[in-house]
């Protein structure tokens, strides 16, 4: 079990690594939009991207997911029918759904809350979208083959290339908006280039038509379930584009981007999860294995947690060359938004070790019920609170609608796929994680304060050994 342990550890890290550059690099993009552009101009921005990520659903329709499911197990079809009927599936959706979009982009702008003058920027946003979608299946294949460094070195090319041009017409050139979309849609086009011999070498012109009816029958409830879960990942800047202004949106997202470093840690992990599972879920001490990783991964991320919460503020006050900081001082006013964030992710996390159950066992139908009570529940939160709390109130949101998710595919996965976890170490953790925030915070409004940050960020460290939650011989062995 130990070896399987390590093997994930691998692949996270591998992932991670990647994830690690490219979320940096991208991250290189708040202190430039930040202390470049006005909050008005990165609040459209903002807006822009988070319709990108909901039409991202409607571009995929979750044959991503019957891609893993299906060629991880050829229960129907060969493997290159697997790989090509998602990919068509795919191709065809995007090329109506991006041709809509281009070439209707005056009369959609006002349904995109931009103004009509900007109407060029769905053309870019179709693009962006087309390129991003028939990249999906390849970067699939890369990681349910192993071949984590390919997928990673794809991944970084792509961030690099982006940042490189946002550098060049944003900072150098000095040129307005549309070029962070200008250098997405390059970036997009020369990855998509990229993946071209994993296509040519995995695809096949043929009809397989029971294939065809268990990738819908499996992907098709991703869609609904996919479209709630980006609701809750974005809907609260439309909403706050029309509850208060731009440039309390471009606040929220220059805020709400400093969770990076936990979506970060969850992202790598779930590259890694899912090839994982289903490689071991034959094993007889899969269910013990399982519950080993969700202690684990909370464990780490609790630590990520605690400590962005408690140096938060010292981060994003780190001085850039020249002038400015690395988040703009006209944006500190949203930084208490920053736990809230994090703790959402964390129990996104969690929501993503769950996923196992549902995954495995073919129960992706009580999807959509879990997202979409979770995005309804978002978007009501939302409402009640941002016209009394701003963007305070659209992180509870966030927060409230993440642990619905989490407590939704609870009750779902243990249905179906009991897992006894250990209950005992994850209670215990929350609990001295809620101590030490708790401490942190009720410190926070006395006078030096700083000096509590370093002790409360050890005492959980070592609070952690004490309550026997991980040992040192078992980091030991994770190391050999």
């Amino acid at each position: 079990m130990l070896d399987k342990l390590k093997s994930l550890s691998k692949d996270t890290v591998i992932y991670g690594t990647s994830s690690i550059i490219a979320r940096f690099l991208n991250f290189v993009f708040v202190p430039i939009y930040t202390n470049l552009f006005a909050p008005a101009e990165f609040g459209v921005v903002a807006n822009l991207y988070a319709y990108i990520a909901i039409l991202n659903v409607f571009f995929s329709i979750g044959l991503e997911s019957g891609y893993f499911k299906f060629s991880s197990t050829l229960e129907v079809g060969s493997y290159k029918e697997n790989f090509s009927h998602p990919f068509n599936g795919i191709l065809i959706n995007s090329l109506i759904l991006s041709s809509v979009l281009f070439f209707l982009s005056e009369g959609l702008s006002p349904v995109f809350q931009i103004d009509i003058t900007k109407n060029i920027l769905l053309k870019y946003t179709a693009l962006i979208l087309f390129f991003d979608a028939l990249s999906l299946v390849p970067f699939a294949y890369l990681r349910l083959s192993h071949k984590p460094k390919k997928f990673a070195l794809i991944k970084v090319i792509n961030i690099v290339i982006n940042v490189i041009l946002n550098l060049f017409f944003i900072v150098v050139l000095r040129l307005g908006i549309e070029y962070v979309f200008i250098s997405n849609v390059i970036s997009s086009f020369i990855t998509f280039i990229l993946l071209i011999p994993i296509i040519a070498k995995n695809y096949e012109l043929s009809l397989n038509k029971k294939l065809i009816s268990e990738l819908l029958r499996f992907s098709l409830p991703y869609i609904p379930a996919g479209i709630s879960s980006n609701i809750i990942q974005v809907i609260n800047r439309p909403i706050l584009t029309a509850m208060t202004n731009d440039a309390t949106v471009g606040i929220f997202q220059a805020n709400y981007r400093l969770g990076i470093f936990m979506m970060l840690f969850v992202s790598m992990f779930e590259f890694a999860w899912r090839p994982f599972f289903l490689q071991n879920v034959n094993d007889p001490n899969a269910k013990k294995l399982f519950a080993k990783v969700m202690t684990a991964f909370t464990l780490i991320a609790s630590v990520i947690f605690l400590f962005l919460s408690v140096f938060i503020d010292v981060i994003v006050s780190i001085p850039l060359p020249g002038r400015g900081y690395l988040v703009g001082k006209s944006y500190w006013s949203g930084l208490n938004i920053v736990p809230l964030i994090l703790l959402a992710y964390l129990f996104y996390g969690m929501y993503v070790n769950l996923m196992a159950g549902i995954y495995i066992e073919k129960k992706t139908k009580y999807l959509p019920y879990i997202t979409g009570g979770a995005a309804v529940i978002n978007v009501f939160v939302n409402i009640l609170l941002i016209p009394k709390y701003g963007i305070m109130g659209a992180a509870i949101a966030t927060l409230f609608s993440y642990f619905t998710m989490l407590l939704g595919i609870y009750y779902v996965s243990q249905k179906y796929y009991y897992i006894k976890y250990e209950y005992g170490k994850l209670f215990t953790l929350f609990l001295i994680l809620i101590i030490h925030f708790s401490i942190y915070t009720y410190f926070y409004n006395y006078f030096h304060y700083w000096i509590i940050k370093p002790i409360i960020f050890l005492s959980f460290l070592i609070s952690v050994f004490v309550m026997k939650i991980v040992d040192l011989q078992t980091i030991k062995n994770l190391q050999r």
